[in-house]
Order: structure tokens, then C-alpha cells, then sequence
């Protein structure tokens, strides 16, 4: 399948009570280039809060992680809010924008893809799902404890670093290192397939009035609370601004209000912030928030927020399986 041609799109607009945003280039990604040998690639960035990569696209597939912090990725249609109990999937060719919400940790994995075919098993057999459409466009998913871990242990050496002078030393370190990196591609690959989807993703409008008004609603939703509050920012009529929000993202302005609380609700529970603080930030009482996330969700906030504790299992699933997953694999 041929890699689709990217749509470009501005970079988010800068709230004007924040400070500057600094933007950087998109990191170097040709150092590391995934290929059928080594299918998957591991890059990692310590970025400040406020530093933003600016739009760009790979011909290879992406999954976007950090373990420390919260981070914002905003492609043409859309933008995700991904915490660290979840990871963004991004598939070949989408041009995408990559925002620190705050501190943090950029962990980037490249997925080679083999033509028409697409997803973390792409290279696996058939029954995986990966020529489905499921994989084809951008899916945030649940973060189990072992796939962080994993994640933190791939190699992030680039292409091309110095090497030992000792030849034969260098041969056994390399084998050790290579060996050692199909061993966790197989078990993120797996991982990754197995990783359940979650709606935390805002649809975004081409229309600029429009745009203008969600990027605003982004940056502080709670800031009005009526559409027309809101409308008058933008210097059009709340009728218009109904109007091309059912044209535009097929919802009612309140609907989409509605999914960007709860991606601010997640940005809030990853500084662990209590459950009852987080509500009232966002203008709820407890019971209230509790009854607006199980409704648009079906799980219970703490779930949703993943502040619940895993009791020793992983993503629902024992931690002995997953070890006897590795013990398997490594043999």
C-alpha cells in the first residue's frame, strides 16, 4: 500500500499566559531508520516544558511514549493528550506535531512496515490484523507496566556512533546487543498487539475561525462556559459556531467541550493529582465527574485516569504470564 501523502498543518497556537514555546527539529529520526533486520528503532529526548517538535512525517510507522511526563501530539484531523499510562500508535506517512505539556521524557519506537502491510506485528504472521485498517490511522493505547519497562531498555545508540578499537570486542559486544534487542522487539511488538485502545484523542476543524476557537478551548476549557462566551472570542455568531461544529466535526460544541476536559483530566492525573482536585478544576463536584466519565467512557475515572493500582498485574493480566512470556522468547 502506498505511503499516504502528508497534510500540513500549522503548529499549535501559543496560549498568551504561557511562556515561549521553544521549537525544535524533529530529532534526528534518519540515525535511526528501522529495517526488516532491526524492525524496531528506539530514540530518546529529555525536552522542557513548552518545547514543541515541530510538524514532520516518516515513512515508517511511530509509537510516541513518555515515562515521566505528559505529552501533547496534534496531527491534521486531531490532537492526543498521551500521559504515561498510554503510548500513541502514528502510522507511516501522517505528519504529526509533538508538544511537552510539561517535563518530560520523549521515548520514540520506528516500526519498519513492509509494503501493504501495517501495525506492531507487521512482520508476523497473517492472523495478527496488521494489513487491517484498524492500525492505518493514529490509536492511543494502554500502557501495561512491562511494555514501560521494555520501552526503557531498548538501545537508543543512533547509527554511525564511535566504535570500540577491539575488533573482537566489538564483534561479541555487538552480537550480545543485537540478540538482546530482538528479545524486547519481539515482547513491545506483542505487548503493543495486545494494548487496548482508549478515546483520548479531539477531533480538529480546517476551518480558522473554528480552529481558532478549539485551539483556545484547548488551552483553557474551563474559561468560559457557554458556547457563546466562547463565540464572541472569535468574533462569530454562536449560531455560525454551532453550525460548523456539526459541519466541521459532526458534534455539538458541548460534545467536543466534552473530550477535551477529559484529555485535561488526564494531564491532570499523571502529576497525581487527587481525584476530588481534579474535578474541581475542571468545574465538577466529585460525584458529578465520576457520573460525566462513566458515561463517555464506561470506566470508572480512576481506571480511566489510570490511577488505579495493578495489585502486581499488568493491563489486567497476571504479572506471571508476562514473565513466562519473556522466559519463553529468551530460551
Amino acid at each position: 500500500m502506498p505511503t499516504p501523502a502528508p497534510q500540513h498543518f500549522a503548529p499549535d497556537v501559543v496560549p498568551p499566559a504561557r511562556r515561549e514555546r521553544a521549537y525544535v527539529g524533529s530529532l534526528t529520526p534518519e540515525l535511526f531508520v528501522p529495517t526488516a533486520a532491526r524492525p524496531v528503532r528506539a530514540k530518546l529526548r529529555m525536552l522542557a516544558a513548552d518545547t514543541q517538535v515541530m510538524p514532520h512525517s516518516h515513512p515508517w510507522a511511530q509509537v510516541a511514549i513518555s515515562t515521566t511526563g505528559v505529552i501533547r501530539l496534534t496531527v491534521n484531523h486531531g490532537t492526543f493528550i498521551v500521559p504515561p499510562s498510554r503510548a500513541l500508535w502514528i502510522p507511516p506517512g501522517v505528519e504529526h506535531a509533538v508538544t511537552m505539556v510539561e517535563d518530560a521524557d520523549l521515548r520514540t519506537l520506528y516500526f519498519h512496515q513492509p509494503p501493504g502491510r501495517c501495525g506492531p506485528q507487521a512482520l508476523g504472521a497473517t492472523h495478527d490484523g496488521a494489513g487491517s485498517d484498524t492500525w492505518r490511522q493514529c490509536r492511543v493505547l494502554e500502557v501495561s507496566d512491562l511494555l514501560r519497562a521494555l520501552v526503557r531498555e531498548m538501545p537508543t545508540e543512533p547509527d554511525g556512533d564511535t566504535a570500540p578499537t577491539a575488533a573482537a570486542l566489538l564483534r561479541e559486544r555487538h552480537l550480545s546487543a543485537l540478540l538482546r534487542e530482538q528479545h524486547l522487539t519481539a515482547l513491545i511488538r506483542d505487548e503493543l498487539a495486545r494494548a487496548a485502545a482508549v478515546k483520548l484523542g479531539v477531533d480538529l476543524p480546517h476551518d480558522k475561525r473554528l480552529r481558532h476557537l478549539c485551539e483556545a478551548v484547548l488551552a483553557d476549557p474551563t474559561r468560559h462556559d457557554t458556547l457563546a462566551a466562547w463565540a464572541h472570542d472569535t468574533g462569530a455568531s454562536p449560531r455560525t459556531v454551532a453550525r460548523l461544529f456539526r459541519s466541521e466535526l459532526g458534534s455539538t460544541f458541548t460534545q467536543w467541550r466534552q473530550q477535551v476536559i477529559l484529555a485535561k483530566a488526564v494531564s491532570l492525573a499523571a502529576g497525581r493529582m487527587p481525584m476530588g482536585q481534579i474535578a474541581a478544576e475542571l468545574g465538577y463536584s466529585a460525584s458529578a465527574f465520576s457520573a460525566m466519565v462513566r458515561k463517555s467512557v464506561g470506566q470508572p475515572p480512576g481506571r480511566f485516569l489510570g490511577q488505579q493500582e495493578s495489585n502486581g498485574s499488568v493491563s489486567g493480566r497476571p504479572a506471571e504470564a508476562s514473565l513466562q512470556r519473556i522466559h519463553v522468547i529468551q530460551r
